[in-house]
């Protein structure tokens, strides 16, 4: 039944203007929509991010998003870094690390977080 359905990704944020300049600023998303103070709707490629304003901001331990790069994986994390995103480093199973990069074989990934702590990630594909 929701198989055929867009899905829309939602990140809860203690404070909605500091999410904005990160979302807009450092990650390059448009701002589709809004709700007052409680919600601002970015566009990503065909999918929406809702960022909402909770008290429960930033205690998922888990990620949140992820975008598929492809090819431009390098290319992506030295732009975010030159905007000051920092990424995380994690020690996990079958995977070494490149700099900011974990790797799987094929499989390249880099994780970040949001001001609220928010896990986010970049993969190759």
């Amino acid at each position: 039944m929701l198989g055929n359905k867009d899905a829309a990704a939602n990140i809860a944020v203690k404070n909605l203007e500091t999410a904005k300049k990160f979302y807009e600023d450092i990650l390059g998303l448009t701002q589709v929509g809004a709700e007052g103070q409680e919600l601002i709707v970015f566009k990503s490629g065909n999918s929406t991010i809702n960022v909402y304003r909770s008290q429960y901001a930033g205690t998922n331990r888990a990620t949140a998003v992820t975008w598929v790069v492809g090819g431009e994986m390098e290319g992506v994390v030295q732009h975010l870094k030159s905007k000051g995103v920092t990424f995380e480093h994690y020690d996990m199973p079958d995977m070494t690390r490149e700099g900011d990069i974990h790797v799987a074989g094929t499989m390249k990934v880099a994780w970040f977080k949001d001001p609220d702590g928010n896990i986010l990630n970049i993969v190759s594909g």
